[in-house]
């Protein structure tokens, strides 16, 4: 069973906001108290954060489905819905978010580096929140609104100063075996390295890590062998050490000749031309290897390469090949620019920016496409006829039908509001706008209802009687 995984897809859903409460106060003497209804909970979010403890993705490999819980809803008597716990995800440092199209959502560096991955929906309001002086006892609430949800891809890098590369069986594993306290597995047969390994030096005041990347062989830049697979490993890498077998026994093979295929490999790759080079002959404590090193390292130096004759097994040149690692790693430390903090950039609204857009489509539609808009949608409960006529009101107040009316609109025209998805499609009627404070008794609409007689009887009686009463008043029998 494999225990390292540096790529899976993951597939996120943070929680659901809970629907706000249409409720009315009532106690003894007070059968109509007045709306009470809560809001209902925010929903939970997945969050990713790193965590210097994680190595590997193999947990999300093992169970890719991630969900936040949902916001709760909210109750009479003015109680709001509990919110939903976020859902914190560890991953290992070096960790670079994907959407499923390949773009770069964040790359994660750094111990507590987080990323929002999915956003909990908002809860709906209740009626005690939606009341107002015109509107003083709303018959609805609002729905809570859907968490987002989609699919994203983690890939890691492994995050190291020095990264071996080289053939297989050149010895990489050996070598990061002495200088460090890693114990990677070491056999006398290709591919023995099936993982990045990772390692940490310490060279007088200079403390690094050091990466054994599985050996590449030609064609590793086009999915030959475990190259492709590992190779993201190295693009975070301060210094490469080109590690070269001089002992081997393969006769159609020589180390200069591997150090060109492997330079071609990285080249195909791209990203790395940039990064110093050192090469290291490993196997010296082998006669033929001294011999053959000795030939051989004229011509490398002549490149303009710094060149380490090793031996992992008898312990031979480490130290010298550990310092000069260190020297080149705190040189390109010292080259960065010094981090800042991070500064709030406050992006003010266009003047002439309406939160929406209206576009005419082929087929003769009318879509409305905007934050505000689709999430007044989201939230509306359309088997509500009071709320139906809130959301006409605020889509209205917001420019809406004036920009319906700007884009060609006619009364009947089909007006879609959101993406093809999710989107709600209507008959438009322009004389159905403004009107949420026209509304009287709880549940009633005066533009759809006629005259009210029995109001209008209830008047004239009042009025008879308090004509009656005056004149009584100015009655005197003397």
């Amino acid at each position: 069973m494999t225990t390292f995984v540096d790529r899976v897809e993951l597939q996120v859903a943070a929680g659901n906001g809970g629907h706000g409460c249409a409720s009315v106060h009532r106690e003894k003497f007070k059968p109509l108290g007045g709306p009470d209804g809560g809001n209902g909970g925010r929903g939970g979010d997945v969050i990713l954060v790193v965590d210097q403890d994680v190595t590997t993705l193999l947990d999300y490999h093992h169970h890719p489905h991630r969900k936040a819980t949902n916001g709760q809803p909210g109750a009479g008597d003015n109680r709001e819905g509990k919110n939903g716990k976020d859902l914190v995800l560890p991953v290992p440092d070096g960790t670079v978010v994907l959407d499923k199209n390949g773009e770069v959502l964040a790359d994660l560096v750094g111990q507590g580096t987080q990323f929002v991955a999915g956003q909990g929906g908002r809860g709906g309001l209740g009626n005690a929140a939606l009341a107002s002086a015109r509107r003083k006892a709303p018959g609805f609430a609002l729905l809570g609104e859907p968490g987002e949800a989609r699919d994203i891809v983690l890939e890691l890098k492994t995050v190291a100063d020095v990264a071996l590369v080289g053939y297989p069986s050149a010895g990489k594993s050996s070598l990061i075996s002495v200088l460090s306290a890693a114990k990677p597995k070491i056999a006398d047969y290709p591919f023995t390295t099936l993982v990045p390994n990772l390692g940490v030096v310490t060279a007088g005041a200079t403390v690094y890590t050091i990466a054994d990347v599985p050996g590449l062989i030609p064609g590793a830049s086009q999915g030959r062998g475990l190259g492709l697979e590992f190779l993201r490993h190295v693009e975070r890498c301060e210094v490469l050490v080109h590690v070269l077998d001089t002992a081997t026994l393969e006769s159609d093979r020589d180390p200069v000749s591997d150090l060109d295929v492997i330079e071609e490999e990285l080249a195909q790759y791209g990203g790395l031309g940039d990064r110093p080079r050192v090469v290291v002959l490993n196997k010296v404590d082998i006669p033929d290897g001294k011999d053959l090193a000795d030939m051989i390292r004229p011509d490398l130096e002549e490149r303009g390469y710094r060149v380490f004759e090793v031996s992992a097994v008898a312990r031979q040149g480490l130290k010298e090949l550990s310092y000069a690692l260190a020297e080149i790693v705190a040189t390109a430390r010292a080259a960065k620019p010094a981090q800042e903090a991070t500064r709030i950039v406050i992006r003010p609204k266009a003047v002439d920016d309406a939160g929406f857009t209206v576009t005419k489509e082929a087929d003769g539609l009318f879509r409305v496409r905007g934050e505000k808009p689709e999430r007044w949608v989201r939230q509306t409960d359309f088997n509500n006829d009071e709320a139906v006529g809130y959301l006409a009101d605020r889509l209205n107040r917001l420019g809406v039908e004036d920009a319906l009316l700007k884009a060609g609109a006619r009364a009947m025209d089909g007006v879609a509001i959101g993406s093809d998805e999710d989107a709600v499609v209507f008959d438009w009627e322009p004389s159905m706008s403004a009107g949420a404070e026209m509304l009287g008794r709880r549940g009633e609409d005066h533009r759809f209802e006629a005259p009210r007689p029995a109001a209008q009887r209830r008047r004239d009686r009042d009025a008879e009687r308090d004509e009656a009463q005056g004149e009584y008043d100015g009655f005197s029998p003397f």
